[in-house]
Protein backbone atom coordinates (compact mmCIF):
# COMPACT_ATOMS: atom_id res chain seq x y z
CA UNK A 1 0.00 0.00 0.00
CA UNK A 2 1.14 3.38 -0.69
CA UNK A 3 1.65 5.91 2.07
CA UNK A 4 0.04 8.78 2.65
CA UNK A 5 2.31 11.89 2.50
CA UNK A 6 0.62 13.43 4.77
CA UNK A 7 -2.91 14.41 6.90
CA UNK A 8 -3.55 17.65 5.58
CA UNK A 9 -1.72 19.69 2.49
CA UNK A 10 -2.52 22.99 4.30
CA UNK A 11 -0.28 22.24 8.00
CA UNK A 12 3.30 21.63 8.72
CA UNK A 13 3.37 17.85 9.91
CA UNK A 14 6.04 16.49 11.90
CA UNK A 15 5.41 12.12 11.83
CA UNK A 16 6.46 10.67 15.03
CA UNK A 17 7.11 7.29 16.20
CA UNK A 18 9.18 5.38 19.00
CA UNK A 19 10.66 1.66 19.24
CA UNK A 20 11.52 -0.34 22.14
CA UNK A 21 8.61 0.06 24.10
CA UNK A 22 7.70 -3.96 24.51
CA UNK A 23 12.07 -4.70 25.47
CA UNK A 24 13.73 -6.47 28.20
CA UNK A 25 16.38 -3.86 28.13
CA UNK A 26 18.09 -0.68 26.36
CA UNK A 27 16.46 2.40 25.84
CA UNK A 28 13.23 3.60 24.41
CA UNK A 29 13.94 5.60 21.06
CA UNK A 30 11.81 8.07 19.97
CA UNK A 31 12.11 10.28 16.16
CA UNK A 32 10.53 12.93 14.91
CA UNK A 33 10.19 14.26 11.12
CA UNK A 34 9.31 16.66 8.97
CA UNK A 35 9.14 15.99 5.01
CA UNK A 36 9.33 18.14 2.68
CA UNK A 37 6.47 18.31 -0.22
CA UNK A 38 8.98 16.66 -2.84
CA UNK A 39 9.77 13.63 -0.71
CA UNK A 40 9.92 10.54 -2.75
CA UNK A 41 10.85 7.39 -2.14
CA UNK A 42 8.70 4.51 -2.60
CA UNK A 43 10.97 1.99 -0.64
CA UNK A 44 10.18 3.55 2.61
CA UNK A 45 7.96 1.71 4.88
CA UNK A 46 7.12 0.71 8.66
CA UNK A 47 10.38 -0.41 10.19
CA UNK A 48 9.01 -3.60 11.22
CA UNK A 49 8.34 -4.52 7.42
CA UNK A 50 12.39 -4.02 6.01
CA UNK A 51 15.14 -5.86 6.54
CA UNK A 52 17.95 -4.49 8.62
CA UNK A 53 19.86 -3.87 5.13
CA UNK A 54 17.18 -1.99 3.84
CA UNK A 55 16.73 0.18 7.20
CA UNK A 56 20.06 1.49 7.11
CA UNK A 57 19.73 2.01 3.51
CA UNK A 58 17.29 4.19 4.20
CA UNK A 59 18.45 6.04 6.95
CA UNK A 60 21.07 8.12 5.13
CA UNK A 61 18.30 9.08 2.59
CA UNK A 62 15.62 9.91 5.04
CA UNK A 63 18.26 12.28 6.96
CA UNK A 64 19.46 14.02 3.71
CA UNK A 65 16.38 14.50 2.11
CA UNK A 66 14.10 15.74 4.78
CA UNK A 67 13.37 19.22 5.86
CA UNK A 68 14.13 18.18 9.47
CA UNK A 69 14.57 15.39 11.77
CA UNK A 70 15.39 14.52 16.04
CA UNK A 71 15.70 11.69 17.74
CA UNK A 72 15.72 11.49 21.43
CA UNK A 73 16.07 8.43 24.15
CA UNK A 74 15.23 7.97 27.63
CA UNK A 75 16.64 5.32 29.86
CA UNK A 76 15.73 2.14 31.70
CA UNK A 77 15.52 4.30 34.99
CA UNK A 78 13.00 6.60 33.34
CA UNK A 79 11.01 3.91 31.98
CA UNK A 80 10.83 2.24 35.52
CA UNK A 81 10.21 5.66 37.12
CA UNK A 82 7.44 6.91 34.83
CA UNK A 83 6.29 3.78 33.40
CA UNK A 84 7.11 2.51 29.54
CA UNK A 85 3.59 4.58 27.86
CA UNK A 86 4.77 7.83 29.60
CA UNK A 87 8.41 6.95 28.79
CA UNK A 88 7.59 6.34 24.85
CA UNK A 89 5.72 9.72 24.82
CA UNK A 90 7.91 11.65 26.58
CA UNK A 91 10.80 10.43 24.06
CA UNK A 92 8.29 11.15 21.28
CA UNK A 93 7.89 15.12 23.14
CA UNK A 94 12.12 15.29 23.44
CA UNK A 95 12.60 14.50 19.63
CA UNK A 96 9.65 17.41 19.01
CA UNK A 97 11.59 19.58 21.04
CA UNK A 98 14.69 19.51 19.16
CA UNK A 99 13.24 20.61 16.11
CA UNK A 100 13.90 24.04 14.74
CA UNK A 101 11.00 24.38 12.52
CA UNK A 102 7.36 23.82 14.95
CA UNK A 103 5.34 21.94 12.63
CA UNK A 104 1.42 23.17 13.08
CA UNK A 105 0.05 19.64 13.55
CA UNK A 106 1.96 16.01 14.59
CA UNK A 107 1.46 12.84 13.12
CA UNK A 108 1.27 10.02 16.27
CA UNK A 109 1.70 6.23 15.54
CA UNK A 110 -0.66 4.36 17.98
CA UNK A 111 -3.41 5.45 20.16
CA UNK A 112 -2.05 7.31 23.01
CA UNK A 113 -0.28 10.98 23.27
CA UNK A 114 0.54 13.64 25.63
CA UNK A 115 -0.75 17.06 24.42
CA UNK A 116 2.72 18.58 22.90
CA UNK A 117 2.11 22.66 23.91
CA UNK A 118 0.44 24.69 21.86
CA UNK A 119 -0.06 22.21 18.76
CA UNK A 120 -2.29 19.89 17.13
CA UNK A 121 -1.80 16.26 17.27
CA UNK A 122 -3.67 13.48 15.24
CA UNK A 123 -3.17 9.20 16.99
CA UNK A 124 -2.87 7.16 14.09
CA UNK A 125 -3.25 3.25 15.02
CA UNK A 126 -0.62 2.24 12.62
CA UNK A 127 0.53 4.65 11.40
CA UNK A 128 3.66 3.84 10.26
CA UNK A 129 1.94 1.74 7.59
CA UNK A 130 -0.04 4.53 6.40
CA UNK A 131 1.96 8.06 6.91
CA UNK A 132 5.48 8.49 5.12
CA UNK A 133 6.61 11.00 7.78
CA UNK A 134 6.17 8.12 10.54
CA UNK A 135 7.24 5.74 8.50
CA UNK A 136 10.69 7.65 8.13
CA UNK A 137 10.58 7.99 12.06
CA UNK A 138 9.87 4.75 12.79
CA UNK A 139 13.15 3.84 10.54
CA UNK A 140 15.18 6.56 12.07
CA UNK A 141 14.33 5.54 15.79
CA UNK A 142 15.13 1.88 14.59
CA UNK A 143 18.11 1.95 13.25
CA UNK A 144 19.43 4.67 15.75
CA UNK A 145 18.24 2.17 18.64
CA UNK A 146 19.62 -0.79 16.90
CA UNK A 147 23.16 0.23 16.65
CA UNK A 148 23.02 1.00 20.93
CA UNK A 149 22.02 -2.43 21.26
CA UNK A 150 24.95 -3.58 19.15
CA UNK A 151 27.54 -1.72 20.87
CA UNK A 152 26.13 -2.60 24.20
CA UNK A 153 26.03 -5.97 23.21
CA UNK A 154 29.86 -5.93 23.35
CA UNK A 155 29.97 -5.43 27.22
CA UNK A 156 27.15 -8.17 27.93
CA UNK A 157 27.44 -11.05 25.03
CA UNK A 158 25.71 -13.49 27.12
CA UNK A 159 22.38 -12.06 26.42
CA UNK A 160 22.30 -12.00 22.94
CA UNK A 161 21.55 -7.91 22.31
CA UNK A 162 22.98 -8.13 18.64
CA UNK A 163 20.46 -10.40 17.63
CA UNK A 164 17.28 -9.30 19.73
CA UNK A 165 17.72 -6.17 20.43
CA UNK A 166 17.06 -6.48 23.80
CA UNK A 167 13.56 -7.90 23.41
CA UNK A 168 12.10 -10.93 25.39
CA UNK A 169 13.47 -14.03 23.12
CA UNK A 170 14.41 -17.37 24.62
CA UNK A 171 18.05 -16.80 24.95
CA UNK A 172 17.32 -13.40 26.50
CA UNK A 173 15.09 -15.20 29.18
CA UNK A 174 17.21 -17.89 29.82
CA UNK A 175 20.35 -15.70 30.16
CA UNK A 176 18.33 -13.29 32.89
CA UNK A 177 17.85 -16.54 34.55
CA UNK A 178 21.59 -17.75 34.18
CA UNK A 179 23.06 -14.18 34.99
CA UNK A 180 20.57 -11.76 36.36
CA UNK A 181 20.02 -8.18 35.04
CA UNK A 182 22.58 -5.54 34.22
CA UNK A 183 22.31 -1.65 34.66
CA UNK A 184 20.99 -1.61 31.29
CA UNK A 185 17.91 -3.91 32.09
CA UNK A 186 14.12 -2.20 33.14
CA UNK A 187 13.76 -3.35 36.49
CA UNK A 188 9.86 -2.96 36.43
CA UNK A 189 9.81 -5.56 34.13
CA UNK A 190 9.01 -9.06 35.66
CA UNK A 191 9.95 -12.69 34.32
CA UNK A 192 8.03 -15.10 36.07
CA UNK A 193 9.53 -18.15 37.15
CA UNK A 194 9.67 -20.02 34.16
CA UNK A 195 11.49 -17.37 32.36
CA UNK A 196 8.09 -15.91 30.36
CA UNK A 197 7.47 -12.19 30.44
CA UNK A 198 4.14 -11.69 32.81
CA UNK A 199 1.38 -10.54 30.90
CA UNK A 200 0.25 -6.77 30.87
CA UNK A 201 1.79 -3.60 28.47
CA UNK A 202 3.46 -1.92 31.06
CA UNK A 203 5.00 -1.63 34.40
CA UNK A 204 6.51 -5.52 34.77
CA UNK A 205 9.13 -6.27 36.73
CA UNK A 206 12.49 -8.55 36.65
CA UNK A 207 11.57 -9.37 40.40
CA UNK A 208 11.46 -13.15 40.01
CA UNK A 209 15.54 -13.19 38.75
Amino acid sequence: MKLRKSWSSVYLEAGCDEVGRGCLSGPVVAAAVILPKKFKQNLVNDSKKLTFKTRLELDSYIKENVMEFAIAELPPSFIDEHNILNASIHAMHRALDQLVNRPELILVDGNRFHPYPWISHQCIIKGDAKFLSIACASILAKNYRDQLMIKLHNDFPQYGWNKNMGYATKMHRDALIEFGPTIHHRRSFRLDYTGKMAEGETDLSLLDI
